[in-house]
């Protein structure tokens, strides 16, 4: 399919094409939920960490003797029924990333950038480079209506990742950083024809 090219300045650049195989195909949202959910999970620090009864300190000797006293028989003070006692079944530090297929991320990808040329928030730039400062780009952006993108591009401009910093809401990734959470987090993901080249490249 043929998308035509905008600007910067909202201008047009010619046109370029989009492959079917990767911005038409059927959206999966079961399959862009499943790779959301590791992306998220994968992301999880679980530093999460609480005491259980052997690592609380206190005594280890039995707080009165088993019988003859008339109550419940205890064996510590460091049981997780008593205040000062360890937690039963608490978290602990672990890793909560999982494995997923890689043709279940790929059609995940696939699916994300379906589901964006479907809804009309593709756009394809013919460059992000030439913004110095902030407030031009954030002007440019107003124009373009732009509240929230994602700009992907294959290498990315140091002078215009700076000018992008302090603008809320907008994300610039490299083609090989491109992914499901951060394209559908946004609202309009732009693409540079060098991003472009460098996706067919990636899902070939």
């Amino acid at each position: 399919m043929q998308i035509d090219i905008k600007t910067l300045d909202n201008g047009t650049a010619g046109t370029a094409e989009l492959p079917d195989e990767i911005f038409g195909i059927a959206p999966r949202q079961d399959i862009m939920a499943r790779v959301v959910h590791w992306q998220l999970s994968k992301r999880r620090a679980g530093t999460h960490k609480v005491k259980g009864m052997g690592e609380v300190s206190g005594t280890t000797k039995k707080p009165f003797k088993q019988k003859g006293t008339g109550n419940a028989r205890q064996g510590s003070l460091r049981a997780p029924q008593f205040r000062t006692g360890g937690a039963v079944h608490g978290p602990v530090v672990r890793d909560h990333g999982y494995d997923l297929p890689k043709k279940v991320r790929k059609l995940g990808l696939l699916s994300a950038l379906s589901q964006k040329q479907a809804d009309g928030k593709l756009v394809v730039l013919d460059a992000a480079n030439g913004a110095t400062k902030t407030r031009d780009l954030a002007a440019k952006l107003k124009v373009l209506g732009w509240k929230s993108a994602l700009i992907v591009d294959h290498q990315i401009d140091g002078g215009f990742l700076l000018a992008s910093r302090n603008i809320i809401g907008l994300d610039i990734l490299p083609t090989i950083g491109a992914n499901v959470y951060d394209i559908l987090n946004h609202d309009v993901l732009a693409i540079t024809t060098a991003g472009l080249e460098g996706l067919k490249e990636r899902l070939a």
